[in-house]
């Protein structure tokens, strides 16, 4: 590949090969970013002629972006690699329940067969695609007894076209999550199902063990999981695990609570959902954090008794938890699937975009602020590589619609169902009137940089905790993770919800009005 050179104009060109897709490819990128550097060190900026000072910095920002884009590639083929691994997993079990579902007819006679099928060509219309993947479309026919035919003037039938819809996620083709939203009736597409209903959890297999965390520093607390261990031993003869902090004190309480479990290591947190069934959560919504936490990957359910402050996410009651926990062992029980946020941090110093610290998980929110810095915070915001808008204010909050009623609440962003799949994009405190809060969909990829020009660097908060320092080129990438927490209802999604803004907000809370005012009485 030729060096970069300058044209007549004095811009800098810089020439690489293309792909058979129209995209660079990474060879080409790092030789062009190779190119830049050079022309940079053979051409040092000398005096301080304003000019040169432009130039010199506008060669660093393409060699950055070059860097950036072979980055960007790298991370969307092991992506690509990723779906390509689940389509084949996913294949190959819908391939296996096929094959049972054959041998399961082989046993039936042929007349039945028959009748079988005749009784479904005559009630029910004809359909493609199988289970893998959404429902197609109808299958339409010329002359169909139940359609109007459409006469052409050559006597041609005229039949609408039929189609099929796929789903698309960063270029990648994938159904998942798709299977019952969208349905097709002659070529026209409705709403087949909701593409959020409330989710029942039914055991297979009955529960053997649970893991109970509990909020430090609570006399009430400590005493309440004293009862809990004894009970659930005694009584449902499970296996218990605890934290080694809870376990010293259980112990120091009486030798007898020798047989609960704990762990030494973060090595056996990571193999915590292998081993425990159920998690039971003594506090408040802090508590339910913690526990969300400390898995990194799956989660189990978990079951969170009120024993804190709001209790948002705590709709059980620590009075009644022999009741509850008889009901939720017993099953099946509703559960509200609440999505988390991951989060990967970028330093500008990062060869490639794997070069990224440990990616934290979030239940709530990630919040990027000034800091203890008086300028204004500034943030590029990217989703999906298309340029969102600049910041320029206090920070910026991206909420998980669990997290809708924390922090993004305070600061203007609306409430959300915890059902509903979304991230919300807060500012805080922005430095315009327009900038107003929006919701974005949960397949998207947000990707918040500090721009080189900043007057000051950034910091971000997972949670309220873990804060990191974002310096001008640093950028944090959040996406939504494949693992998302599942809480248990008292009676269901959308009632725990509505009870919680209710009794915690005190929302739309006001005196009702006097019946012996004026009246209209026309």
């Amino acid at each position: 590949m030729p060096p970069s050179k300058l044209n007549s104009s004095g811009e800098a060109s810089v020439s690489c090969s293309q792909s058979e897709n129209g995209f660079l490819s990474s060879h080409s990128l790092l030789n062009s970013e190779k190119a830049v550097q050079e022309l940079l060190q053979e051409s040092p900026v000398q005096g301080s002629d304003d000019h040169l000072i432009e130039f010199s910095e506008a060669m660093r920002t393409v060699a950055k972006a070059l860097r950036r884009a072979a980055e960007a590639k790298a991370c969307a083929q092991a992506e690509a690699a990723e779906w390509k691994r689940k389509y084949e997993l996913e294949r190959m079990r819908n391939l296996q329940l096929e094959h049972k579902e054959k041998s399961l007819k082989e046993h039936h006679s042929d007349d039945e067969r028959m009748e079988t099928l005749a009784s479904q060509s005559s009630m029910q219309p004809e359909y493609c695609c199988g289970r893998n993947g959404i429902c197609s479309h109808e299958v339409l026919r010329d002359g169909e007894a139940d359609s109007e035919p459409n006469f052409l003037p050559n006597n041609k039938f005229m039949r609408k076209a039929s189609f099929k819809l796929s789903w698309w996620c960063k270029g990648e083709h994938s159904d998942q999550h798709k299977h019952d939203i969208v349905s097709f009736e002659r070529g026209n597409i409705t709403t087949a199902e909701r593409s959020s209903r409330q989710i029942s959890l039914r055991w297979e297999s009955d529960p053997q063990t649970v893991l109970i965390l509990t909020k430090p520093n609570s006399t009430s607390v400590q005493i309440l999981c004293i009862e809990m261990v004894r009970w659930l031993r005694a009584q449902k003869k499970l296996d218990i695990y605890v934290e080694p902090r809870v376990r010293a004190e259980l112990l120091s309480e009486s030798s007898d609570f020798n047989f609960v479990h704990t762990w030494k290591d973060a090595n056996e947190i990571m193999l915590l959902h292998t081993k425990v069934d159920l998690v039971v959560t003594l506090g408040g919504d802090g508590t339910v954090l913690w526990a969300a936490s400390m898995f990194k990957g799956p989660v189990p359910p978990v079951v969170p008794f009120s024993l804190g402050s709001l209790g948002f996410m705590t709709p059980f009651y620590s009075e009644h938890y022999r009741e509850c926990l008889n009901s939720i062992l017993k099953g099946p029980i509703s559960i509200t699937l609440r999505h988390r946020l991951q989060c990967h941090v970028i330093r500008d110093d990062a060869k490639t975009e794997y070069e990224t610290e440990e990616p934290i998980l979030v239940l709530n929110e990630v919040t990027i602020d000034r800091g203890i810095s008086s300028y204004l915070v500034n943030l590029e915001c990217y989703c999906d590589n298309s340029f969102v808008t600049s910041v320029q204010g206090d920070g910026l909050i991206l909420s998980t619609t669990s997290g809708s009623t924390a922090y993004s609440l305070a600061a203007g962003g609306s409430m959300v169902h915890p059902q509903v799949p979304g991230i919300l994009f807060t500012p805080i405190c922005p430095h315009s009137l327009s900038f107003r809060p929006l919701i974005l969909p949960e397949h998207v990829t947000i990707r918040v940089q500090v721009p080189f020009n900043s007057r000051s660097q950034a910091w971000a908060s997972f949670d309220g905790k873990d804060r990191k320092q974002l310096k001008p080129g640093d950028a944090l990438v959040c996406s939504m993770a494949p693992w998302p927490v599942p809480t248990a209802c008292l009676v269901d999604s959308t009632n725990d919800f509505l009870r919680s803004i209710h009794d915690g907000l005190h929302w739309n809370l006001r005196k009702t009005q006097s019946f012996d005012g004026p009246r209209d009485l026309s």
